[in-house]
């Protein structure tokens, strides 16, 4: 896996959350041996052993389950251990979800049943809103994060909060803004899910421009990927709707942009992309 990502000119790599334990070994010589870069671990890395396949969600920090949250507690620190072994200095986090319908299916549903902003979508989406809202976990997270910073800030990781797609996940736009008043010496960051923002978007959430320019003094990273209209994300990029170029060029050089695409992306597909990235981009 990493040989194949070598061979292709890139040397600045991040070690995703389906990584099984049996790999590390194997994936500790490599970064030994070749002029590579871990720019960053997503969480849990490695794959929780109990745990068959990638499943970032599979222990969740909002859980009422107190034995759920210590086991996220418990593979979050050790995602840190190994990102501080590697060399990585920032790790890539969700944080749970609100304990509501899948509104967010539904919208979508109706979007590619041809009732786009129709009275029924506007509605259901008013009710998701709602029913979120008045679903708060934000206590549960600030509670189960304390002693998540003090590791990270010991270990020398940077936290990246990822923005996600569902209206149910934890933090909403409005919680993002909570968290950074109610931690502010930059103890956590945000992460910047390309393809996520661009579907909140789509589904009338957010304006994605808009809200990457207010999280841009957070911001730790990127994910990058594109969308084919509404929600067909971890395209290549330059291949579906989001204006990159635009949204790109204000980000600070210090930023690193990690590409996250589908297993069905093709070779040629990604080499073709980072041609055109080069030029763009440098």
């Amino acid at each position: 896996m990493l040989e194949e990502i070598f061979s292709l000119g890139i040397n600045r790599i991040e070690l995703g959350h389906g990584i099984r334990l049996s790999l590390w070994e194997g994936i500790e010589k490599f970064v030994a041996d070749h002029p590579v870069t871990l720019t960053s671990l997503h969480n849990f890395c490695p794959l929780p052993i109990e745990v068959p396949d990638a499943a970032p969600d599979c222990y969740q920090c909002t859980s009422p389950s107190v034995e759920e949250r210590q086991r996220c507690l418990r593979h979050t620190l050790r995602t840190i251990d190994c990102a501080q072994k590697l060399g990585a200095d920032r790790l890539v986090m969700h944080l749970g979800s609100a304990p509501i319908p899948d509104y967010t299916g539904r919208l979508v549903n109706r979007i590619k049943s041809g009732h786009y902003l129709d009275r029924r979508y506007v509605a259901l989406k008013l009710k998701a809103i709602r029913e979120r809202e008045a679903n708060s976990v934000f206590d549960r997270v600030l509670e189960w994060l304390q002693p998540v910073i003090a590791h990270a800030a010991e270990a020398g990781v940077k936290l990246g909060i990822e923005n996600r797609i569902g209206i149910e996940t934890f933090p909403s736009e409005r919680e993002f803004a909570q968290l950074f008043a109610q931690i502010p010496n930059g103890s956590i960051g945000y992460w910047h899910d390309f393809g996520h923002a661009q579907v909140r978007h789509n589904l009338t959430f957010i304006d994605h421009a808009e809200w990457l320019d207010k999280m841009r003094p957070h911001l730790l990273g990127c994910h990058v990927h594109d969308v084919k209209f509404p929600d067909q994300d971890h395209q290549v990029p330059f291949s579906g709707m989001i204006e990159l170029e635009s949204l790109i060029r204000p980000i600070g050089a210090d930023i690193p942009f990690v590409w996250e695409l589908s297993s069905r992306v093709s070779k040629d597909e990604i080499v073709t992309a980072l041609a055109h990235w080069e030029q763009r981009f440098g």
